[in-house]
């Protein structure tokens, strides 16, 4: 639990339009466990779970722990990853692309998962981070209810201030199990998102390079 209230709410003004109320931190991360354990109990039981049985009895043991510091870890402050920056001494220009990020994320509307890959790059103003921390950001603001389109902003805007640039890209392509597995049940489609920030949307020859880098058409239109 954050002690300071400031910490607090600059967490929640830089999670870039994840609806979160100002009381979010008010519980431990240990006491939102115990509750959502608690209430999940309870929906297993309006569902005419035999909770007794031993395959079930610790299921909303489970299902809490991994709400908390998996699924939805990108809701703790203090999960949120430290990028360290490094001077480009070797003075590199061009564009760097991280392709084929795995995300695994969760679809606010239903709680179902969202499973894809992310394809980030940027180009250096002077300072450059470990390629590691790319992907630490998109896993952070992936374990949260999320929206693709959200999603997409979130990796560009989080980039965009650890390294004091405007040249950042992000493309996801992602299967909706909500779309997949319930509703229309269409299970080939898949859903895709970008955010082009600096050279890469005013750009064309920036954008086109980026695009064909990670495998999509360059009359594809963004």
């Amino acid at each position: 639990m954050f002690n300071n209230e400031e910490e607090e709410h600059d967490h929640i003004s830089h999670t870039e339009y994840t609806p979160m109320r100002k009381d979010a931190f008010e519980l431990s991360a240990q006491e939102k466990q115990e509750a959502i354990q608690r209430h999940f109990a309870e929906i297993m039981q309006v569902l005419g779970l035999d909770m007794t049985d031993d395959s079930l009895k610790d299921t909303p043991h489970r299902v809490a722990k991994m709400y908390v510091n998996e699924i939805f870890g990108g809701l703790l402050p203090e999960n949120k990853p430290q990028i360290s920056t490094f001077k480009n001494s070797y003075k590199y220009r061009q564009m760097l692309i991280e392709k084929d990020i795995t995300i695994y994320s969760t679809c606010e509307h239903h709680f179902l998962p969202i499973i894809g890959k992310a394809h980030v790059a940027y180009i250096s103003n002077g300072k450059v981070i470990g390629l590691s921390k790319i992907n630490r950001i998109v896993n952070y603001y992936a374990r949260r209810p999320q929206v693709q389109e959200r999603l997409t902003r979130q990796i560009v805007e989080a980039i965009k201030e650890a390294l004091d640039t405007k040249d950042v890209a992000c493309v996801i392509d992602a299967r909706h199990l909500c779309v997949n597995s319930r509703g229309i049940k269409d299970y080939n489609s898949s859903t895709v998102t970008a955010e082009l920030s600096g050279m890469f949307q005013t750009n064309p020859t920036t954008r086109k390079e980026f695009l064909h880098y990670i495998g999509i058409d360059s009359h594809f239109k963004i």
